[in-house]
This record gives C-alpha cells, structure tokens and sequence, in this order.
C-alpha cells in the first residue's frame, strides 16, 4: 500500500491550495486517514484527519482554515487550505493512521509555500 501526494506549490498569504493523496492499496473509505506536515527544522506534525467513521479533527493551528475529505470512488483524500499564512509553509504528506499513529511509509510528501 502507498499514498501519493500532490498539489502543492506556491502562494501568496491569504490564498488557498488543495491537496491530493491517491492511495493505492488500500481503500480509504475503510480507514483513518491523516495529512502531517514538516517545516525546515522542525518535527513533523499532525495537521488533520478524517476517521474511519468520517469524523474530522484538526489542529488548532489550522482550525477554520483547512478541510479534510475522502472521495470514496476516487479512493483520494483531499486537504483544502484557505487563509494561508507563512507559518503554514511546510512539506505535506498523507498517511493511513491507526491508533493514532501512521502506519504506512512516508510518501515524498507535496511542497507548499506560502510567501509575498
């Protein structure tokens, strides 16, 4: 099993992006799925994810500004980022989670920045 991320790139503050993870493998509908992310110098963290039950949590950090959904027939988990801020800038990736820890191998994960 392994995840594809994409849609990063970069964007002015106060803009959005959408994130993609394709999963192959596995069926997303059937797990908890989480997006972390990884600034330079920093630890990776856990940023949101949609349980298996489709309840959704997110870090505070993040609260009100991104959203996290699965397309069941696409098997692709998706993050909306609005409001962007340079803190946000990072390295994002996607995982399936189990008791709240990631289970697979890290992807190489999608680029955002967010600079004037």
């Amino acid at each position: 099993a392994q995840v594809e991320e994409s849609g990063g790139g970069m964007v002015q503050p106060g803009g959005s992006l959408r994130l993609s993870c394709a999963a192959s493998g596995i069926v997303v509908s059937t797990y908890s799925m989480s997006w972390y992310r990884q600034a330079p110098g920093k630890e990776r963290e856990l940023v949101a994810t949609v349980l298996s039950g489709g309840v959704r949590w997110y870090a505070e950090s993040v609260k009100g500004r991104f959203t996290v959904w699965r397309d069941n027939e696409k098997n692709t988990v998706y993050l909306q980022m609005n409001s962007l801020k340079s803190e946000d800038t990072a390295v994002y990736y996607c995982n399936r989670v189990r008791d709240g820890r990631p289970v697979l191998s890290w992807g190489q994960g999608t680029q955002v920045t967010v600079s004037s």
